[in-house]
């Protein structure tokens, strides 16, 4: 099993909770349709991490499994993750945003 995490970065001038909203009632239902993906889980970043000097790097991450790292190639060519990827336009920064293809290797269940 492959798992994809997408480190996510809200575009500039978006609060942080018009951008959670967005992710969780707009996008989702459009992502959760892309062929190949066994499960998605988003990660939101908690509010209350936004008070002191630094903001958090990211506002969140995706973790997208699949199969192999065959099958996310399969998916990325289908009419569902284009739809998503134009989705993205409206509420991500891409350019602070970064993709990490991972094997889990659990430690403690």
């Amino acid at each position: 099993m492959m798992k994809l995490i997408y480190m996510i970065t809200r575009k500039e001038g978006m609060s942080f909770e018009a951008f959670q909203t967005y992710w969780r009632e707009t996008h989702a239902p459009i992502a959760a349709k892309i062929p190949g993906v066994r499960r998605y889980v988003q990660c939101h970043t908690l509010p209350e991490t936004y008070g002191g000097k630094e903001p958090p790097p990211y506002d969140g991450a995706a973790e997208l499994w699949y199969d192999d790292l065959q099958a996310f190639r399969d998916s990325i060519s289908s009419p569902e993750c284009d739809a998503a990827r134009e989705d993205e336009l409206n509420f991500i920064h891409h350019s602070r945003s970064i993709l990490l293809f991972t094997e889990e290797k659990p430690i403690v269940e």
